[in-house]
């Protein structure tokens, strides 16, 4: 069993350095994997088509492997106009209608990509020790609350049950959520790249989470958020990486594991929407840019399957592995696709090494995450 100590949650100084998350990896040594696609350094189909050999699964990933279509079935709100559910099928899969100008996002809209993105949403409460939120928010004074890139809309109607005094704004590119909502919740179609429709300091609180990959300009995003917060209001901002690591060596350079994140990092250097707001300081650059103050981060490392010592951390790493495991394809189709011109069954290839890799017991994967929150002052 693999040290768990570093895999502690631990609250740093806004410009506190983390060490080096990832010990030296093993490298492989068979002469295909040599080979890379292109200059962006990914291993071809070709790694994959031989590493299903080896397991004896060509043609036959597996029922669970193969079984990646979905009902094309939207759902909306009451208060989002019929008229821009206008979605695109890529592969098989849905994904976010194009009427919203310089609009581009990744990850597949359908049902069952919704359904693992509900799974994250416990995930990531559970990581946080239940919590929706871990900015000091006052349940008796938080009026109005701001939920950007709200997805299926989960985390909104959670606060708005748990908060019912709060008047609640989810906003999404794509009318995914669920008509039955708390009263005091409402959702709205909204493009958080564009100069929001909002007036100046409406909001008590300002929530985002995993835009990573949908941001062009991360300073932008949080001087919008400064100029809608009310002073004395809270902006809370929660990310993560893409890449799989290991402090012990199992994830290999050459396993599906690693190279995981790989279909992220270099499609987001071509849409133009980095997926390293965690390398790259983006969260606390841009809020203390924007003219907060009072900003706190608390960085984890979180577990991929039931591996970790701890059992609070073995819990997370389930629910981590069932979030990646019930909609792979989801995620990294569009990545594929735009990076090497892989279809289906090239992914499908793929994501049933991965989840061999995941299951196996073998690998000890995590990846890292980073709450930032922080206060606008009270005199702005």
């Amino acid at each position: 069993m693999a040290d768990n100590k570093n895999l502690e949650d631990k609250v740093a100084s806004p410009h506190e350095t983390e060490d080096p998350a990832v010990s030296e990896q093993s490298t492989a040594t068979a002469a295909t994997t040599q080979v890379t696609q292109g200059t962006t350094g990914m291993l071809p189909a070709q790694h994959w088509l031989e590493a299903a050999e080896e397991n004896n699964e060509v043609g036959n990933p597996g029922d669970d492997d193969a079984d990646s279509a979905v009902e094309d079935t939207a759902s909306s709100t009451a208060s989002i106009s019929s008229s821009i559910i206008d979605y695109r099928t890529i592969n098989g899969r849905r994904y976010h209608s194009e009427t919203s100008s310089n609009t581009q996002y990744w990850a597949a809209n359908d049902e069952r990509q919704n359904e693992s993105l509900d799974i994250i949403h416990h995930l990531l409460t559970l990581s946080l020790g239940g919590k929706l939120f871990l900015a000091p928010l006052d349940k008796k004074t938080v009026g109005r609350v701001l939920d950007i890139g709200t997805g299926t809309g989960i985390w909104a109607i959670d606060f708005a049950d748990e908060n019912p005094q709060a008047e609640v704004i989810g906003t999404d590119i794509s009318p995914i959520q669920p008509s039955w909502v708390p009263p005091n919740l409402k959702f709205e179609i909204e493009d958080f790249t564009q100069a929001w429709t909002f007036p100046p300091k409406s909001f008590d609180y300002v929530h985002m989470r995993y835009l990573y990959g949908s941001v062009p300009d991360w300073h932008a995003l949080f001087r919008e958020a400064y100029r809608v917060c009310r002073p004395g209001g809270w902006v809370e901002s929660f990310e993560a990486s893409p890449m799989i690591y290991s402090d012990d060596g199992t994830v290999g350079d050459t396993s599906a594991l690693a190279e995981w994140g790989k279909f992220f990092l270099e499609g987001g250097k071509k849409l133009g929407r980095t997926f390293t707001p965690l390398d790259d300081d983006l969260q606390e650059k841009g809020m203390e840019e924007a003219g907060f103050v009072d900003m706190q981060v608390r960085k984890q490392k979180v577990p991929i399957g039931g591996w970790a010592a701890d059992k609070k951390l073995r819990e997370i790493g389930r629910f981590s592995q069932l979030s990646l495991d019930s909609d792979l394809e989801g995620y990294v189709l569009y990545m594929a696709n735009l990076l090497l011109g892989w279809g289906r069954d090239e992914v499908t290839v793929y994501c049933a090494q991965f989840r061999r890799e995941m299951r196996s017991g073998n690998y000890h994967p995590y990846y890292n995450q980073r709450v930032v929150w922080a206060r606008k002052p009270d005199i702005s």
